[in-house]
């Protein structure tokens, strides 16, 4: 990579007058600057970020904060890494991955040191430390999630709620009036935003609906094989006939493979959708209904909204929601079965 005293010298000028000439500290005449753009291109010399933030000239630069702990579930969290990336590339621009547990240094250093046009925010959680930071920096921050504060913020993400009630309304309308949600990790409920945003959709639809519900989560802190097994146990013990999965891909295929060994015939004795599915439903031993999230979709916006915010010079606060699709592959089926002798209902959790 060439250096700033090979600039100055082949255009024979000082070192301090490239620097003026790139900072914009001091005039410099049309023709020395000339001299020395021609220089900086032909030498591929590219200043420094500090020195480009002073040009008032962009790093070409998003920084993404999310945060790695040993309880995330890194094939779905670099799915949006890869996403972010390819999002950002399209427009040329390269993304600085910061992965610090403790997020908050991580975007300070970022924003005062200038090495990014903007932030771009992962792993969102419902009380996110990360959002009094973004209120106060002015540089640009696009959350990818909704955190429960959001006033003031520039957030996109899938309608989580509008999907949750679409699945119950399809099932409801087939008919079912017991119907169970496995969900994620119980960690999740408290350190992601959107699983209790599906959940709490769910239940009041339904509750609109008149169609009783049931939920289990898929685990403390990890998706464990036993307690899925045993969540859709208690769930199809207590008469459920449609289930909402709203779980990673690890707790898809022990559903499946449950449900398999005992016999189990989808959709004619049990319906399934599956929500905010962040993979390949196709990839599944038997492929399901699916209102997926999809990274790309969210990723593409919030990349979207951070160059319109450098655009316009200025944050223009708002969510972004964006419409769920339903993708069919023959998963549900109408409930025809007697009402009558209903089984007791599973203790609630």
């Amino acid at each position: 990579m060439a250096k700033i005293n090979e600039v100055a010298e082949a255009a024979g000028v000082s070192i301090s007058t490239v620097s003026y000439a790139l900072s914009g500290k001091r005039p410099v005449s049309p023709a020395t600057r000339k001299r020395i753009e021609d220089a900086v291109a032909k030498l591929g010399y590219s200043p420094n970020a500090s020195a480009r933030m002073l040009a008032g000239r962009r790093t070409n630069i998003f920084a993404l904060t999310e945060p790695l702990r040993t309880d995330t579930h890194v094939p779905t969290h670099m799915a949006f890494v890869l996403a972010t990336a390819v999002a950002a590339r399209r427009h040329d621009y390269d993304i600085l991955l910061l992965t610090e547990e403790q997020a908050v240094s991580g975007m300070k250093r970022v924003a005062s040191s200038g090495l990014a046009d903007a932030i771009l925010v992962l792993d969102v959680a419902p009380d996110d430390e990360r959002v009094a930071l973004a209120r106060s920096l002015a540089t640009p921050t696009v959350f990818i999630g909704v955190p429960d504060d959001h006033e003031g913020l520039v957030c996109v993400d899938l309608d989580f709620e509008a999907a949750a009630r679409l699945a119950v309304e399809k099932l409801a309308t087939l008919g079912h009036q017991r119907i169970g949600m496995l969900g994620m990790t119980e960690s999740a409920y408290e350190k992601s935003n959107f699983p209790p945003r599906v959940r709490a959709a769910y239940e009041h639809r339904a509750a609109e609906l008149g169609v009783q519900t049931f939920f289990r989560t898929s685990g403390p802190a990890q998706t464990d094989r036993n307690g899925c097994r045993v969540a859709v146990s208690e769930m199809l013990a207590a008469g459920v006939t449609a289930l909402v999965l709203h779980a990673n891909e690890d707790a898809h295929a022990i559903v499946l493979s449950e449900l398999d060994q005992r016999g189990v015939s989808i959709p004619y004795d049990l319906s399934l959708i599956s929500v905010g599915n962040s993979f390949d439903i196709d990839t599944l031993a038997r492929p399901i209904d699916s209102l997926p999230l999809i990274p790309a979709e969210s990723c593409n916006r919030a990349v979207e909204l951070a160059l319109e915010s450098l655009d316009e010079g200025h944050r223009q606060p708002g969510l972004h929601l964006i419409a769920p699709t339903y993708l069919s592959r023959d998963s549900i089926g109408p409930w025809v079965g007697s009402t009558s002798d209903e089984p007791e209902a599973p203790a609630a959790m």
